[in-house]
């Protein structure tokens, strides 16, 4: 039997959706996959899918907080030295999340090649700490912070895969609104709403007039505690808006959309751009080392969305900017077009073609034996 591939990451999503993508492009081509995570990333895992769960935890805060995560960390290196030493994997893939800490470290130490993969425009806290020693680092933003620390020769340019379903819809035409077409507005804020949305956007839809409101079609997701007073300023507007706290026809929405109001999460950018969509992005902003800035504003640079910060948003500015959206559509066109340029769809794919040729090349032990 061909020996495996293993795949390690943890903790969120953001981590674990792209990780599955891999193992799913891989496994279609015949490749074993072995999948490793945590705890915390065993919940994003579909259902009948196996996975070794490694003991791993941040190595931040206070005093006996650091303690604990490194020690959690020290047994995750163990059964990482036990997993690999039985599976005996041609390389190992580590995405990100602090499980992946142990799994990449025990691979070093035993001379499997690895890769890591990084979703954000920062390398990561976890990753930083395994990347060194890797033998390649995929990065999905060309200027990627942090990067440096891996020769440029070992880095290669990737992009962040995508679920099957948005990668599927990627070759869809954006086109602006027909002749008498409500302009399609989508608001997402990643799996549960972001309450700053459910703030701001009926201020500023109460800020237009009557006649413009009726030129857009809203759809917004809320959260959970936020869904009835957001439905209930719309309606003191006697405007309706397509109003849910989870769409499980995202992919297609995030396609049929004219323009996205987002977060600037790694997945979220990463499928805007492989549809080639239009947004506006608003970093939360106590993501760690303030990745989704640095992602948001990698797209802004390109031209493919604009950028706002949670503290600048309010109803005024977001009014002005759906105003100019609605009146001056043929600025989301050009938009569109800078997001397909920067998108990578295939990015499962090219990731996968990089593990396979580090898969083939020798190992540390192979190459201490024929020295």
């Amino acid at each position: 039997m061909t020996r495996p591939v293993v795949i390690a990451a943890g903790g969120t999503g953001g981590h674990m959706f792209p990780a599955l993508a891999l193992a799913a492009e891989l496994e279609q081509r015949g490749q074993p996959v072995v999948l490793a995570c945590d705890r915390r990333g065993s919940r994003y895992l579909p259902a009948g899918t196996k996975a070794r769960l490694i003991r791993a935890a941040s190595p931040s805060g206070d005093v006996a907080t650091r303690l604990r995560g490194m020690a959690e960390l020290a047994l995750g290196f163990g059964q990482s030295l036990l997993l690999l030493r039985r599976q005996r994997p041609l390389a190992v893939a580590a995405l990100g999340g602090y499980a992946c800490v142990p799994v990449g470290l025990a691979a070093q130490a035993l001379g499997i090649p690895t890769l890591i993969h990084e979703q954000n425009a920062v390398l990561g806290r976890a990753n930083r700490l395994v990347a060194r020693r890797a033998r390649r680092l995929a990065v999905s933003f060309a200027a990627t912070q942090g990067a440096e620390i891996v020769p440029a020769p070992r880095r290669l340019l990737t992009g962040n895969p995508v679920r099957a379903e948005v990668a599927a819809l990627s070759d869809r035409p954006y086109r602006l609104p027909a002749s008498g077409e409500r302009l399609k507005l989508l608001v997402v804020g990643g799996s549960q709403g972001a309450r700053v949305l459910s703030d701001v956007l009926p201020a500023a839809m109460a800020r237009l007039s009557a006649r413009l409101r009726a030129r857009i079609a809203l759809t917004q997701q809320c959260r959970p505690e936020d869904l009835d007073r957001v439905a209930s300023a719309y309606a003191e507007l006697g405007y309706e808006a397509a109003l849910k706290t989870f769409f499980d026809d995202l992919p297609e929405r995030l396609a049929e959309a004219h323009v996205v109001i987002s977060r600037s999460g790694a997945s979220s950018v990463a499928e805007l751009l492989a549809l080639g969509r239009p947004a506006l992005l608003v970093p939360f902003r106590l993501a760690a080392d303030d990745h989704q800035r640095a992602n948001a504003q990698a797209v802004a640079a390109a031209g493919a969305g604009l950028v706002v910060g949670e503290n600048e948003l309010d109803a005024a500015r977001l009014a002005e900017q759906i105003t100019a959206w609605v009146e001056q559509p043929e600025q989301l066109a050009e938009m569109a077009a800078r997001a397909r340029e920067l998108g990578r769809p295939d990015a499962a794919r090219a990731l996968a073609d990089a593990l396979e040729s580090l898969a083939r090349e020798p190992s540390r032990l192979q190459r201490e034996a024929l020295a």
